[in-house]
């Protein structure tokens, strides 16, 4: 899990009609999201000024976080995940030698909640070298636990590329496979976000969010146990990318949401939970190979190429809001209510009107 992060994916060249349909779709059938929307105006751009300041302080803290900051954020990963726990029982593992992956582990947090509720259980956990921008693992070590140092969009042979162009500007970069086809976790957590102190290629700059997530989410379902559960890290339930992903994984696990309602509650992050995963239907092997090729794309295709790829998402917008949108109501009601309650209370809205519904600005950041 990253402290200091950029725009989530899924956040940046949103398909706008299928944006549009789902967020007129949930305004006027969601009142908590209709309420959340007018608070979202209000906080960001040139009506509140102070709401501004207050994310880049926060963002500041992140960027440039000492030892005291880190052991926060590590103990605060390890309250959301305890609470999530508390609240839904996603860590329970019924095996008898439990098995955990972390996609981007340090510093440590929710692996160490899920090591805390399965005494004995063996974790494999990737994080971004100190070298590269990534954060001290502040878990404590041992034998069960085998950490992984490296850059995880880069695993290559993973995602199905072995044939590396010789003038890709990361030629040299890619590595070999870290996973044997066999092997499967009972639990395997994604919450992973891209580091603004990452030093990357050029290309990669508008595209990294992107790779990191279609990254943990095809290699984290490919060797997910037939029966485990995930733990994916998004945010805002109605973009475009987000709705459909939720809606992915309905087709094959029994899926939940949850918002921890004081740690990052003023923010649109969220958590996915699918539990129950059939991992060898046809829909995940499916979506295995659609992030796969995704992920392709987004690592050695052209520009024309990428942007094709993102427009896919906005094809059938009305069809998938009729289909979806009562579900998505559902799945993201409680996280609405909460990320509006903390933005009510926040002082720099204290002494800020209602705004009116027309009102306000359409091309929201994440928030």
């Amino acid at each position: 899990m990253a402290i200091n992060q950029e725009t989530p994916p899924f956040a940046t060249h949103s398909p706008q009609n299928l944006r549009q349909a789902i967020v007129r779709y949930l305004r006027d059938e969601v009142p908590e999201f209709q309420r959340l929307w007018e608070l979202r105006q209000k906080v960001m751009g040139w009506e509140n000024p102070e709401g501004d300041r207050f994310f880049e302080r926060q963002r500041q803290v992140a960027d440039h976080a000492d030892k005291k900051t880190a052991r926060q954020f590590f103990n605060m990963m390890k309250g959301i995940g305890r609470e999530m726990h508390r609240v839904t029982n996603i860590f329970r593992i019924n095996s008898i030698r439990p098995s955990i992956l972390d996609m981007c582990m340090a510093p440590g947090g929710f692996l160490a909640t899920a090591l805390e509720s399965n005494p004995g259980a063996r974790a494999v956990g990737f994080s971004l070298p100190r070298r590269e921008g990534g954060h001290n693992v502040l878990l404590q070590r041992s034998p069960d636990i085998s950490l992984k140092f490296l850059d995880i969009t880069m695993l290559a042979e993973d995602m199905g590329r072995f044939g590396i162009p010789n003038e890709h500007p990361d030629a040299g970069k890619f590595l070999p496979r870290q996973f044997t086809p066999e092997q499967a976790f009972d639990l395997v957590i994604c919450d992973g976000q891209v580091l603004r102190e990452h030093p990357r290629a050029t290309y990669r700059e508008s595209r990294e969010a992107r790779r990191l997530i279609l990254t943990q989410l095809a290699l984290g379902l490919e060797h997910t146990r037939p029966g485990g559960s995930m733990i994916i890290l998004l945010h805002k339930v109605e973009a475009p990318a987000s709705a459909r992903l939720l809606y992915t994984f309905e087709q094959f696990a029994s899926v939940q949401l949850f918002k921890h309602t004081r740690f990052h509650a003023k923010r649109s992050s969220f958590y996915m939970l699918a539990t129950n995963i059939r991992k060898d239907c046809l829909e995940a092997t499916t979506a295995i190979r659609e992030w796969k090729r995704m992920w392709d794309i987004a690592t050695f295709g052209t520009d024309e190429e990428y942007r094709e790829m993102l427009c896919m998402d906005d094809q059938d917008a009305d069809l998938f809001v009729k289909e979806f949108g009562p579900r998505l109501a559902v799945l993201g009601k409680h996280v609405w209510e909460i990320q509006g309650d903390a933005l009510a209370k926040a002082p720099f809205l204290q002494q800020q009107g209602s705004p009116d519904r027309n009102g306000g600005r359409s091309d929201l950041p994440v928030l």
